[in-house]
């Protein structure tokens, strides 16, 4: 079984910046892909940065590129988010995720595509 423990989230005020940290535990095979989503009341999740495992490539959804950047590190297991210039259309519950399948590559976007989830970390930013 795999963990996956979000950290860093909270209240901001819009212009502000924010770090979230995913931490992962319990295979010693490291993910493939690890990815951030975020979710809304009554939306549904949405694709916000993957990486790779080693960082070489990453991809971010376009309403975050320029404020967002995604990074990992593949010794410690660990993904992080660096959000910057927060709005407060980036309100959500962000999830970590993780997957071992090499769909991703062209894929990474889909949920179908990861095998373990995190409970999540709030974000609330204020106008």
């Amino acid at each position: 079984q795999v963990q996956l423990v979000e950290s860093g989230g909270g209240l901001a005020q819009a212009g502000d910046s924010l770090r979230l940290t995913c931490a992962a535990s319990g295979r010693t095979v490291s993910p493939y892909y690890m990815a951030w989503f975020r979710q809304t009341p009554g939306k549904d999740r949405d694709f916000v940065a993957a990486s790779n495992w080693d960082g070489s490539r990453t991809y971010l959804v376009d309403s975050v590129k320029g404020r967002f950047a995604i990074s990992r590190d593949k010794d410690k297991n660990t993904l992080t988010l660096q959000m910057n210039s927060l709005k407060s259309e980036d309100t959500a519950v962000y999830y970590c995720a993780a997957g071992w399948t090499y769909k991703a590559d062209t894929s990474p976007q889909r949920q179908d595509n990861y095998n373990f989830w995190g409970k999540g970390t709030q974000v609330t930013v204020s106008s």
